[in-house]
């Protein structure tokens, strides 16, 4: 799955435990009728992928959703979900929609059409 949207915050790398747990957060809102703002975990090596990410850039993210099951001393069963982010792409919010022209010397004549009495095709 994707998200799109606007990066509203970039958090910092938190280590958990003896065993060097890492999670960083991102936050981004998407662009819609009711924007949301999704807050994204990345954790372990993909902390790493944050790094050159700015608040205000456009962003493509790849997450997976995660749910986990957990029963507290009650006895009550609860269920958590969570958005982990995988992939992080930048999108450009500048780039033209048509492709650029090339320039006007790209082109050479083929030959002259005076000529045109001695044309083979048939139209």
């Amino acid at each position: 799955m994707e998200i799109q949207g606007t990066v509203k915050l970039v958090g910092t790398t938190q280590t958990f435990g003896s065993n060097g747990f890492r999670k960083r957060e991102l936050v981004v809102t998407t662009q819609e009728q009711y924007p949301q703002h999704l807050m994204i975990e990345f954790v372990q090596d993909k902390t790493d992928l944050l790094n050159s990410i700015n608040v205000g850039q456009s962003v493509k993210v790849g997450i997976n959703l995660r749910g986990r099951e957990w029963v507290n001393p009650q006895g009550e069963t609860k269920y958590f979900n969570s958005i982990q982010g995988w992939r992080v792409e930048l999108l450009d919010a500048g780039s033209p929609s048509m492709p650029p022209m090339p320039p006007e010397d790209a082109f050479e004549p083929i030959g002259d059409h005076q000529d045109d009495e001695h044309d083979d095709l048939p139209f």
